[in-house]
């Protein structure tokens, strides 16, 4: 039962993407939990209250840990099992709280489950734990129906049988190496009952659910062709998930592989595993589901907690749109008693401080490279990323952090083709740039290799030569640094409980500024170029500098109510 002061209610959750945080263990250029670990005081420093990790698991990596092969154990590029135990616990000594990921859509092809489901034979229980179709045509040589990957491509791979003979296909909305499980399979269901205890058992505070909106399909996996335009929250296949809309219709129409009514009976039964524990444990909804009262469905009381306000994400800096998705998300979230959880930046997009300043079309998913267009300014993009976070900080509920953008990291543009590890970019023979570009690992210390991400000089990614002045050294203690930004908006929220507030509107301000007072804070962002009269009062936070009296053009400012 809630008591309507959780932790998860208000919470500001910083999402680590392992492999590019810290190299704590310095053999390959990857980021691992050891040097998590050893960076927790920094998060502390900064202000949040809980942790989310990015798949760490047993893995072949082709995915970027998104294709699980042991769902409980380390992958051996991260640490070990008592690695992680050392992490939880120092994240708990220190007051963190700690989300881990979970993949339930689909597993690697090298795990045991998909190993053993291949070389049994058809129709057998094993290959029952995934969704494997006899093909159309007269040789079954067509695909069981024609839908496409999310990451380019179709959505099925034919298999060959002992004799050498073409057998069945399997389907994955992602990539071929990631087959989707079967969740009418009373098996599957109970093995994930298993996995959720596996980590509870080890003091996890919840868990964040990778497409948690895909889980179930559509009785018949019928055919479905997504509007011309790319489809809309829950609904296309352009990008890494199905692309949202700026102006979606009220109720888009639902893909059979998006979005099924019975998903929700998966939810209630985890919800009633992590009863069994004491503490507030929470499941949080990866769910690109649209509208933002369907998305309620998943925060219902006895299902999920939380799930990512990705129409807020996708909302572009006017105004109008961020006046009227705030005022949607709230109305639809606090209709199933649940709160807002508000998200910029993530793995999978382009980093907001260079989305904001985009000037040409660029859906989710598809990235920014060499031959993009409209690449953004650098400028405009942080100026307007920090005016962004502010206004996002300042609002009641939840909200995620993504590692690095309290350094004002930018999108890295300029990658080289041979260093993309992206499936995206591969499946789609480089037509998409993908996902790299926003999980360069981050810089921590600007004179040193590797910016301080670990002790070789070594990074999976290339890191930009000009990182230096957002190192997070180069930024600490220096007002007026994006880092001490970040810091200031987090003190003061917590100070001000902003996050069990609540939104009133101030009027008398043109269509460029927001304005809203929460508690004993007044919030004025203007989103227009112009500079405007700013109200007297003492200031309590801006996110660029103020002239006198005059609020700037892509700034956000607080005032003491």
């Amino acid at each position: 039962m809630t008591n309507g002061n959780e932790w998860w209610r208000s919470a500001v959750i910083y999402q680590i993407y392992p492999r590019s945080f810290s190299d704590g263990i310095g053999d390959d250029g990857l980021g691992d939990l050891v040097g998590i670990t050893e960076r927790l005081p920094a998060l502390v420093e900064l202000g949040v209250d809980a942790i989310w990790l990015s798949p760490f698991y047993t893995s072949p990596q082709k995915d970027a840990g998104y294709d699980v092969a042991d769902y409980c154990d380390v992958d051996p590029v991260f640490g070990t099992l008592a690695d992680f135990v050392t992490l939880e616990k120092r994240a708990h000594e220190l007051g963190l709280k700690l989300i881990v990921d979970l993949v339930p859509n689909h597993t690697s092809d090298q795990h045991r489950w998909f190993v053993e489901a291949m070389a049994a034979d058809e129709g057998s229980p094993e290959r029952g734990r995934y969704i494997f179709r006899d093909g159309k045509g007269k040789d079954g040589e067509l695909p069981p129906n024609n839908w496409d990957s999310v990451f380019g491509g179709p959505a099925w791979t034919r298999v060959t049988r002992p004799d050498g003979t073409p057998g069945q296909w399997y389907l994955h909305l992602f990539d071929t190496s990631q087959p989707d499980l079967d969740w009418d399979s009373p098996w599957v269901r109970e093995q994930f009952r298993d996995i959720l205890r596996f980590w509870l058992d080890r003091g996890v505070d919840g868990f964040r659910v990778d497409v948690a909106h895909g889980l179930v399909k559509a009785d018949g996996l019928p055919d479905y062709t997504p509007p011309a335009s790319g489809g809309s929250m829950g609904g296309g296949t352009v990008g890494l998930e199905p692309e949202i809309e700026a102006h979606a219709a009220d109720d888009p129409a639902t893909p059979p592989y998006w979005a099924q009514e019975r998903v929700h009976e998966i939810y209630r039964d985890w919800h009633n595993v992590l009863e069994e524990y004491d503490g507030e444990r929470v499941l949080c909804a990866e769910a690109w589901v649209e509208p933002l009262s369907k998305l309620a469905l998943w925060v219902r009381p006895d299902e999920m907690q939380q799930a990512f306000n990705f129409s807020y994400l996708e909302t572009p800096w006017e105004g109008p749109a961020i006046r009227k998705v705030i005022d949607v998300s709230l109305e639809a979230f606090t209709s199933v008693g649940a709160p807002s959880t508000w998200v910029l930046s993530n793995h999978d997009v382009v980093r907001h401080a260079s989305r904001l300043a985009l000037t040409a079309e660029n859906p989710q998913g598809h990235g920014i490279g060499p031959k993009s267009p409209g690449k953004p300014v650098r400028e405009l993009g942080l100026r307007r990323a920090r005016a962004a976070t502010a206004l996002m900080l300042a609002l009641p509920g939840s909200a995620y952090l993504y590692q690095g953008e309290e350094l004002g990291l930018p999108e890295v543009i300029d990658l080289p083709d041979e260093a993309r590890q992206d499936p995206t970019w591969f499946r789609t023979h480089g037509e998409r740039y993908g996902r790299d570009g926003c999980r360069v690992p981050i810089p921590w210390e600007a004179d040193k290799p590797s910016y301080g991400f670990g002790p070789t000089g070594r990074s999976w990614l290339p890191q930009p030569a000009d990182w230096a002045p957002y190192a997070r050294d180069a930024q600490r203690g220096v007002a007026g640094s994006t880092l001490e930004l970040y810091r200031l908006a987090l003190a003061l929220r917590a100070e001000q409980d902003l996050g069990m507030g609540g939104v009133e509107w101030l009027p008398g301000h043109g269509d460029d500024i927001v304005a809203f007072r929460n508690g004993g804070v007044i919030v004025i962002a203007n989103t227009g170029e112009a500079a405007v009269e700013l109200p007297a009062g003492e200031i309590l936070l801006s996110s660029e500098r103020l002239g006198d009296g005059i609020l700037p053009g892509d700034t956000t400012v607080w005032l003491r109510a």
